[in-house]
């Protein structure tokens, strides 16, 4: 269910499944820097590490191990995750700026925006909602974040959960989390309603930008 190659000197790996289990996908010890890029087999709702648990009728729903808000993934979106072993010239041992050089790497794949640079932005529902908040290195076209960024560490790397969405639209997720005021919800967080139609060009754009680093 894998496909390896190579971008530069970096390994990558391809690989398909459901959300849960690419998220439980173990980093290898020793490693090196490696890139993976995840096929969602189908849509699922993702929580962060400490957000109570929901059910969603139809939906898969499983956590991840770094913090945030839920981002609803599914078989259109792009997810790729980054990892940089310890000791790597790209490694940093301050966990906001380590990830600043990996949205550089984006910017240059989309060819506009403005990375993210300072502490984290939290906002009413960025607890609940991960593209409600602006984390260190995501990046923001217009104000409304286009890649958002996770960061989980080991004793051996660091894992950079990246995600692209090819729609973002704040309604299915306001419907989860806003209870009676739902509408109210996405409709505040309208606003920030984002996407990126080519994904496999920026996939490529992307994995290019890597290969030069």
């Amino acid at each position: 269910r894998g496909a390896r190659g190579r971008v530069g000197q970096v390994s990558r790996m391809e690989v398909g499944g459901r959300a849960a289990e690419l998220h439980e996908r173990e980093i290898s010890d020793p490693v090196d820097r490696e890139v993976w890029i995840f096929d969602v087999t189908e849509p699922a709702l993702v929580l962060g590490s400490t957000q109570p648990w929901v059910e969603v009728a139809g939906l898969e729903v499983c956590r991840r191990r770094s913090g945030g808000g839920a981002v609803l993934v599914g078989p259109r979106d792009l997810w790729i995750d980054v990892i940089v072993p310890r000791g790597d010239p790209l490694w940093d041992d301050d966990v906001g700026r380590a990830v600043h050089w990996l949205g550089h790497a984006w910017r240059d794949a989309v060819g506009d925006g403005v990375v993210h640079t300072g502490p984290m932005i939290q906002s009413f529902w960025s607890h609940a909602i991960c593209f409600a908040g602006v984390g260190p290195g995501e990046l923001l076209i217009e104000g409304a974040k286009v890649v958002g960024i996770s960061q989980r560490r080991t004793r051996a790397a660091a894992r950079f959960q990246c995600a692209v969405l090819r729609t973002w639209d704040p309604t299915e997720l306001a419907r989860i989390f806003g209870g009676d005021e739902w509408r109210e919800v996405a409709d505040a967080l309208q606003p920030l309603a984002t996407g990126v139609a080519d994904l496999a060009a920026l996939e490529a754009a992307f994995l290019a930008a890597l290969a030069a680093l």
